[in-house]
């Protein structure tokens, strides 16, 4: 008895908290057009174009078109050893992906100054399974993209 009567109690001070689940966040874009500028074979500047469009804004076809522009500037991606096992060799990598961006309207204006986004995971590694983790490092750089992306959005929802 003593129990469910702890389990209700606890549920009740659960519920009553506040608490739910994040969800997917709702980043409305404020400007009507907006052209995506950098290079179109990069996988950040597809997945940025598809999140543009997805938050209100139509994409336009050309800077003078659109009401911001978004300039991708750089992309870079590090991989350095994070630890060495007692013999010498590598135990863990550290994968680092930056992307410079910038935001400014159609006169030109700076509508967000020139920043980075460092974005940072650690990956162990073992010789015996470089094929699992080759693809595991891809993975994560895809899913710092992705984050990325997200952290952008975010930016520039609430930039007018």
């Amino acid at each position: 008895m003593v129990r469910v009567v702890t389990v209700g109690v606890l549920c009740l001070f659960l519920a009553a908290c506040g608490f739910h689940l994040r969800g997917q966040g709702d980043y409305r874009s404020p400007y009507q057009t907006v052209y995506v500028e950098g290079d179109s074979r990069s996988a950040l500047v597809s997945e940025l174009k598809r999140a543009v469009s997805a938050s209100g804004s139509a994409l336009a076809e050309s800077p003078a078109a659109a009401q911001a522009v978004l300039q991708v500037v750089g992309e870079f991606r590090d991989k350095s050893i994070l630890s060495l096992s007692g013999a010498g060799r590598v135990r863990e990598y550290q994968l680092q992906y930056r992307v410079s961006y910038l935001l400014r309207d159609a006169a030109g204006r700076e509508l967000i100054a020139p920043g980075d986004i460092l974005l940072k995971r650690a990956i162990s590694f073992t010789e015996a399974e470089i094929l699992a983790k080759e693809s595991e490092e891809a993975l994560l750089y895809r899913d710092m993209e992705s984050d990325a992306v997200q952290q952008i959005m975010r930016r520039l929802s609430v930039v007018k």
